[in-house]
């Protein structure tokens, strides 16, 4: 497992790049309309995204935001996905990619916090 995490961002695969270190899109589906050309991730790491029934679950209950991190946290517990990403972030910056419109209630934002509170166990 990385030693020091030093830098963990999301974006949304829509926008630009920019000075994003590594790029892993951390969504099980691919979004739709983009090519591998722009979105310019380095790794899709499926793994990393919840499960496809408790995305459908959150997709018809989305006023249950604070169940779905609970959820989605025991998910991460002991993930292979999980430790990839901690190495990585070990290397230096990566940004989560995700496609959910929705900027303050996606699963990204939970994985980062997620990563962060297991950096350096």
């Amino acid at each position: 497992m990385a030693e020091a995490v030093r830098d963990i961002r999301i974006k949304r695969v829509y926008e630009v790049p920019g000075d994003d270190g590594r790029r892993v899109l951390v969504d099980r589906l691919w979004p739709r309309g983009l090519s591998k050309e722009r979105i310019h991730a380095d790794l899709w790491l499926k793994e990393a995204a919840p499960s496809s029934e408790l995305r459908r679950w959150f997709h018809r209950a989305p006023d249950q935001w604070e169940e779905f991190r609970r959820r989605y946290i025991e998910e991460l517990k002991g993930s292979l996905a999980v430790e990839t990403l901690l190495d990585l972030a070990g290397e230096g910056k990566i940004t989560l990619l995700y496609a959910s419109r929705d900027v303050e209630h996606n699963h990204a934002r939970v994985l980062k916090e997620y990563l962060l509170s297991q950096a350096g166990r």
